[in-house]
């Protein structure tokens, strides 16, 4: 199968795009697609491409709790941040393109997400404490408090997934169509935002402030999709 002829089986092997924020609906999936054909092309597995999101990802997060902020660096943490988001993406795809899906797939994909949303927060945090002039210590609560509110989001959205299904014995009904503007209005809970504002690490006034403003907007989100969940599942 060529590459063009790839492209097109990935397209059909989506997975539906409702509730899926903006940034990685209209960005990221793309992108993954484009690496998982050249990965189908290379003859990489599925677990070998979140191998590789991981060796990716990781460095980028470890130079941010070990670097000086500037913006050299914020533009490579940027970058490799969202490559490996990217292939995060391409895995999935990959397995589905191939029908090889697996539960331990699944489980060191998903493994490998939790780890990166844990140590992403905490390489901030190690950053604003070493490097940032913060007007306040208490202010050093804020990676934390991010932390838990979006490994919360994480684990109650995987959660919600998997008991859905058990409770339709994996037969899941029609879905209403993939709202565009829904997908825009969930970007402050998108990892690719969280990416991107590393962009402007070397101007600490402005990165703390997107940080903040990420922050505040899961600590209204975050309820928000707790409650519909709960409802869903009731």
């Amino acid at each position: 199968m060529d590459f063009p002829s790839t492209l097109k089986q990935l397209s059909k092997a989506q997975k539906p795009a409702r509730g899926v924020p903006g940034y990685s609906r209209f960005v990221n999936r793309p992108a993954g697609r484009l690496l998982a054909a050249a990965a189908h092309r290379m003859g990489a597995s599925p677990n070998h491409v979140t191998a590789a999101s991981g060796l990716v990802t990781f460095p980028a997060i470890v130079a941010v709790a070990l670097c000086p902020p500037s913006h050299a660096l914020g533009r490579w943490v940027a970058l490799g941040l969202l490559v490996g988001f990217a292939l995060d993406s391409a895995d999935g795809q990959l397995a589905r393109l191939h029908g090889s899906a697996s539960t331990a797939g699944a489980w060191m994909d998903h493994v490998v997400d939790c780890a990166k949303i844990l140590s992403v927060h905490a390489a901030v945090l190690i950053s604003f404490y070493r490097f940032f002039d913060l007007p306040r210590p208490i202010l050093l609560l804020t990676p934390i408090t991010f932390q838990i509110a979006a490994v919360l989001l994480f684990f109650g959205g995987i959660l919600t997934e998997q008991l859905s299904r058990r409770r339709t014995d994996g037969h899941v009904g029609p879905m209403r169509p993939a709202s565009a503007v829904r997908g825009m209005a969930l970007l402050p809970v998108d990892f690719g935002l969280l990416c991107l504002i590393f962009l402007f690490l070397g101007s600490q006034r402005l990165f703390f402030a997107l940080y903040v403003a990420l922050f505040l907007a899961h600590l209204v989100l975050v309820p928000a999709f707790f409650a519909k969940w709960f409802r869903e599942l009731s």
